[in-house]
């Protein structure tokens, strides 16, 4: 399996969206710098989280982004494809493409293709809000948000 940065930085990010649109939209940059992202990539991942309807925007002053759905409606899985994330572990084909096979199902094509079942399985069943109830979640909320208004 290979989930790669950017990946959990959007989950990250959709996540602080979440605890943090109480108060309306929320801008990129204070998401950017409670969680450590470039301002830049944020930009680049909510404009894929735009396209695919998880977020939506509002322009000018006091703009930001907000959960197009409700946070029990959005999973990690959801995130995650929409930045064009593959979670697979499948690392051949029975393709004509060109890979370390010559093209041909790897001996343990199947294991991976099942563990990539279950891993999108996995993920799909965890919502924003379950995550956000997690006591874990809510103590470093707080740290975060009172190191960013320092």
């Amino acid at each position: 399996m290979r989930l790669t940065t950017k990946g959990r930085y959007a989950v990250t990010a959709v996540l602080d969206l979440a605890l943090h649109q109480e108060t309306g939209p929320v801008p990129l940059a204070a998401i950017s710098e409670r969680q450590g992202i470039s301002l830049s990539y944020l930009e680049q991942l909510f404009a894929k989280l735009r396209r695919s309807n998880i977020v939506s925007s509002t322009r000018g002053p006091g703009g930001g982004y907000k959960l197009t759905n409700g946070v029990d409606d959005v999973s990690v899985s959801d995130i995650i494809l929409a930045v064009d994330e593959s979670y697979t572990a499948v690392n051949c084909s029975d393709s004509d493409s060109a890979d370390s096979h010559g093209g041909y199902q790897c001996l343990t094509h199947d294991l991976w293709q099942e563990l990539s079942n279950e891993i999108r399985t996995f993920l799909d069943g965890i919502t924003l809000s379950e995550i956000m109830a997690q006591k874990s979640v809510h103590k470093v909320k707080v740290r975060q948000d009172e190191t960013a208004s320092v």
